[in-house]
């Protein structure tokens, strides 16, 4: 007696299970190896990496949390630069998990279903085209954390004031994970809505207003008096990334309700996701 396996091959009853294993021993190879080709093109780039890592963290950060407590021009006032420190740096962390989550997948993707088609390699693995989509929104996601990472070391020495670190872990060990996938779905689904032509869009029409609408100079509860604007960034997800960070990072600076960080965020991710991985299979199959 035979049975015939979903991927049209033809094997014995008993070895149905054995082949369902292998094929899922199989796809799980191929993801690693899709990982682990990833992580091999980070480390030959690493010096790329770290440039676009470290350069705008480290600017803003001494600039406001340095610069400008020094020649008495803090943001607040002399008595509100601490305070601003402990703003400033969570939505540091936050735009920098955004801007390398974004970029990491974007840019990459662009490329690939360029003219060149690179694409074409990933797509050939054992692995369904979501999956594909997914692997990179998880590489995309790795690459945001080593970015919100590189902050904290820019944090501890570069202000003038003293950043108030005191974490909440459970807080902090979810908030970050959910903004690291949030933000390489982003990316996703923005690679494939984008043709090759079209990346400064990116930069001046997304990116741009992402960051300077997105809480990283300031909490959302200091928009108390500009109402219309405390709505509008709740339209962007960066708003959460740097409230849920703040909650997990500082006590003296107030913050949205968790509930109110962490369902928009997980709404983010899933959407943004849904999103790019249907934005994928078209591109790539269409």
């Amino acid at each position: 007696m035979t049975a015939t396996t979903t991927s049209g091959t033809t094997v014995p009853a008993g070895d149905t299970g054995t082949a369902v294993r292998s094929r899922g021993a199989a796809g799980a190879a191929a993801f690693r190896g899709l990982i682990l080709r990833d992580i091999a093109v980070l480390r030959r780039q690493i010096h790329i990496f770290l440039a676009r890592t470290v350069v705008q963290p480290l600017l803003l950060v001494f600039v406001f949390a340095h610069v400008f407590p020094q020649i008495a021009q803090g943001v607040g006032g002399a008595t509100g630069a601490s305070r601003f420190t402990n703003v400033l740096v969570p939505g540091v962390v936050a735009l920098a998990i955004v801007i390398n989550g974004v970029q990491a997948v974007a840019v990459n993707l662009v490329g690939e279903i360029g003219h060149e088609r690179e694409i074409n390699d990933r797509v050939l693995a054992p692995l369904p085209v979501s999956v594909v989509a997914l692997e990179k929104i998880l590489y995309g996601a790795m690459e945001g954390l080593l970015a919100g990472l590189v902050v904290f070391p820019i944090a501890a020495v570069i202000p003038a004031t003293p950043f108030a670190l005191d974490p909440t872990w459970p807080v902090l060990l979810t908030v970050i994970p959910l903004a690291c996938l949030a933000s390489a779905a982003l990316g996703l689904a923005l690679g494939t809505a984008m043709q090759p032509r079209s990346l400064t869009f990116l930069f001046n029409i997304v990116l741009l207003p992402l960051t300077m609408l997105g809480g990283l100079f300031y909490s959302w509860s200091d928009l108390e008096t500009i109402p219309w604007l405390q709505v509008a960034v709740l339209l962007n997800p960066l708003t959460y990334m740097s409230e849920g960070l703040r909650a997990a990072l500082v006590t003296d600076v107030g913050h949205l309700p968790l509930m109110a960080v962490y369902v928009p965020l997980a709404v983010f991710a899933v959407g943004f996701t849904m999103i790019g991985v249907r934005g994928f299979r078209r591109r790539v199959l269409g």
